[in-house]
C-alpha cells in the first residue's frame, strides 16, 4: 500500500466459533483500509499452534490481506518448527513474525532445541533462505525479563544481525522512549526500519493489567486521569483516543516507518486513530 510508510493490524487467534466469526468480520471491515498486512499471534509456548495456523490461511486466503503468523521457539521442535514453516511457505505466507514467544504458566525456563529468537531467525534463515520477511520484536522500555538496557538492546542487535528485515515494537505511550530505541539501535548500526506498535486505550483496568505483565510503562498523567474516569467508558474512550492520536502524530512526524495496532479483534479503536490520523486509504 504505502512504499514510504506500512501500516499493519494485529490479531490473536479467538478461542470460540463466535470468536472466530467476529474475528472475521473484524478483519473484513479492516481489510476496506488496504493495510500492508495483518499479524496473528502465538499462545505461550504454542499453546495456540492449530488456531493460530487456521487464522492466518483464512485471513491470507479468505479476507485476502497478506498475513503474518507469530512464531515462537519455546516448547516447539525445530522439526514441528520446520513443518509450519514448510505448511506456511507452501500455502504462500510471505511475513512471518520471530519471536523467542512468552512461557506457559509454570515453566520455569525455555523449553525446545532453540532458546533465544535471534536463533530462531538463523533458523528460518537456514531453512527457508530469502522466502519470508521476518519481523523481529523491539522493546522501548526494555522487555520485563530483560538484566537492564544495555542487554536487552544487544539481544536486539543480535536478533537484526541473524536477518531480521524489520521490527514492530511493544506498545508504548511515550514516543520518547521509542526514539531513543531507535537512535541507539541506529548507533550500533540497525538499519532495519523499527515500527512502533500502537495500543488503543478503550478499557483501564484491562490496560493496566497487560502494561504491569509485558512491562509498558502507563505515565502517572495518563493513569491519574483514567483512574478519575471511573467506570465511565466513554470518557476514557475519548481521552484515550485522543492521547493516542497526538502521540501517533509525534511518531510519524518524528520519521517512524509506519504503525503497527494491537486491535485486540476489535475494528472501531483502531480505525478511530487511523481516521483522525487521515491515513491513506
Amino acid at each position: 500500500m504505502s512504499q514510504e510508510r506500512r501500516f499493519s493490524f494485529e490479531f490473536f487467534p479467538a478461542k470460540t466459533e463466535a470468536g472466530h466469526e467476529k474475528l472475521l468480520a473484524t478483519a473484513r471491515q479492516l481489510a476496506g483500509y488496504k493495510p500492508d498486512f495483518f499479524s496473528c499471534t502465538y499462545g505461550a509456548g504454542g499453546s495456540t499452534r492449530d488456531r493460530t495456523l487456521q487464522t492466518v490461511l483464512q485471513l491470507d486466503g479468505e479476507v485476502k490481506v497478506p498475513t503474518a503468523p507469530h512464531l515462537s521457539c519455546v516448547g516447539d521442535s525445530k522439526a514441528e518448527l520446520r513443518a509450519l514453516l514448510a505448511h506456511y511457505k507452501d500455502a504462500g505466507i510471505q511475513r512471518i513474525v520471530a519471536l523467542r514467544g512468552d512461557l506457559p504458566s509454570g515453566m520455569g525456563m525455555a523449553s525446545g532445541e532453540l532458546r533465544y529468537a535471534n536463533e530462531l531467525v538463523e533458523f528460518i534463515r537456514a531453512e527457508t533462505g530469502d522466502h519470508f520477511h521476518i519481523e523481529v520484536a523491539a522493546y522501548p522500555e526494555v522487555h520485563p525479563q530483560a538484566r537492564n538496557f544495555e542487554s536487552d538492546l544487544a539481544n536486539f542487535v543480535r536478533k537484526v544481525k541473524a536477518g531480521a528485515d524489520s521490527a514492530i515494537t511493544q506498545y508504548f505511550f511515550n514516543a520518547d522512549s521509542y526514539f531513543h530505541f531507535v537512535e541507539r539501535a541506529q548507533k550500533l548500526g540497525v538499519e532495519i526500519p523499527i515500527v512502533p506498535g500502537i495500543m488503543p486505550i478503550t478499557n483501564y483496568s484491562k490496560l493496566a493489567r497487560f502494561s504491569d505483565a509485558c512491562g509498558a510503562e502507563i505515565p502517572r498523567w495518563i493513569r491519574k486521569q483514567l483512574e478519575a474516569y471511573g467506570d465511565d467508558i466513554p470518557s476514557i474512550q475519548a481521552f484515550g483516543e485522543q492521547v493516542i492520536t497526538e502521540m501517533c502524530e509525534r511518531l510519524l512526524e518524528g520519521g517512524a516507518p509506519g504503525l503497527h495496532f494491537y486491535t485486540l479483534n476489535q475494528a472501531e479503536p483502531s480505525l478511530a486513530l487511523w481516521n483522525n490520523l487521515q491515513l491513506p486509504r
